[in-house]
């Protein structure tokens, strides 16, 4: 029984503990849903979602029109199909998130691990470069960024990854701390093993599990970003759909028509809860002080 458990191995364990926890299954579910939403929306999506299905006259005077059969959750004041906004929405959220967390993740992984390893001028200048990135108030950052470069998609990347890869770095340079002191990476060393041989072969594959747990977390903070500055104004432009731009350009039909705010609402709110759930999941699952 026991030469069984350890032939499972770190991911096989991991993937055992994770479908023991209700809570981080939950959020699997959620974000898979999401993706698959996000990835077939010109199959699943009712409508147009940039078209104005309004007539004229209805158009001009901007009236939202409630749930209906033909528009199951209703239209935008711009005669807008709602729901297949929201479908759409999904993809630019999603996209973002991905992108972002993945050029985070490079960047982040590739300064923690210099710093981690190699200590002394370079731990420091690479920490302290850091620390002034985490202490930076985010907003006024892509406040200061978009008012250089015009809002849209480009931006807001770059000023994501411009904040986001200090938290890849200093959780990346804590476990290469910890992994160089093991036994095996002190004896690559005395047997002549190259740096990058070490780095690639014997700190990355053991330090990869908090980054896997990290990204997912991150994905719900860039959604949730891309929704604050959408929101503001600073993001997303019309007519392309997105979640924040959604609620922002609803916001002020809150009294008259508040589905404009309330359905893509609760699909941001969704959609952030089931990754924050699978990251907890994620963390704890693949944290090696749980292991039996």
């Amino acid at each position: 029984m026991e030469e069984e458990k350890k032939s499972v191995g770190l991911w096989g364990d991991a993937w055992r503990r994770l479908r023991k926890n209700p809570v981080a299954m939950a959020g699997l579910v959620i974000v898979a849903l999401m993706t698959l939403m996000a990835v077939l929306a010109p199959v699943i999506a009712p409508h147009n979602p940039n078209h104005q299905y309004m007539n004229r006259g209805l158009t001009s005077m901007g009236a939202p029109v409630g749930p209906s059969s033909f528009f199951l959750l209703g239209t935008d004041q711009n005669g807008r199909d709602l729901l297949s906004r929201m479908i759409w929405g999904a993809r630019i959220s999603l996209t973002l998130g991905v992108v972002i967390n993945s050029l985070n993740a490079v960047i982040g992984i590739f300064l923690g691990v210099i710093s981690g390893y190699f200590g002394k001028f370079v731990d420091t200048l690479v920490m302290r470069l850091t620390d002034i990135v985490l202490a930076f108030p985010f907003l006024l950052l892509m406040i200061a960024l978009l008012a250089v470069l015009s809002p849209g998609m480009e931006s807001i990347i770059i000023g994501f990854v411009l904040v986001g890869w200090a938290q890849y770095a200093r959780l990346v340079r804590g476990q290469v701390l910890s992994v160089k002191e093991m036994e095996y990476v002190q004896a690559a060393r005395a047997l002549g093993v190259s740096t990058p041989r070490i780095i690639f072969q014997h700190i990355l594959p053991n330090v990869i599990a908090p980054i896997i747990a990290l990204f997912a977390l991150g994905v719900s903070w860039a959604i949730m970003g891309e929704a604050t500055v959408s929101f503001l104004g600073l993001g997303i432009q019309a007519p392309t759909a997105s979640w924040g731009t959604m609620i922002e350009t609803g916001a002020s039909w809150i009294t008259s028509a508040p589905w404009l705010v309330i359905y893509p609402g609760i699909l941001l709110l969704i959609t952030v809860l089931g990754f924050n759930l699978l990251g907890d999941g994620l963390r704890d699952a693949l944290d090696p002080h749980l292991r039996r």
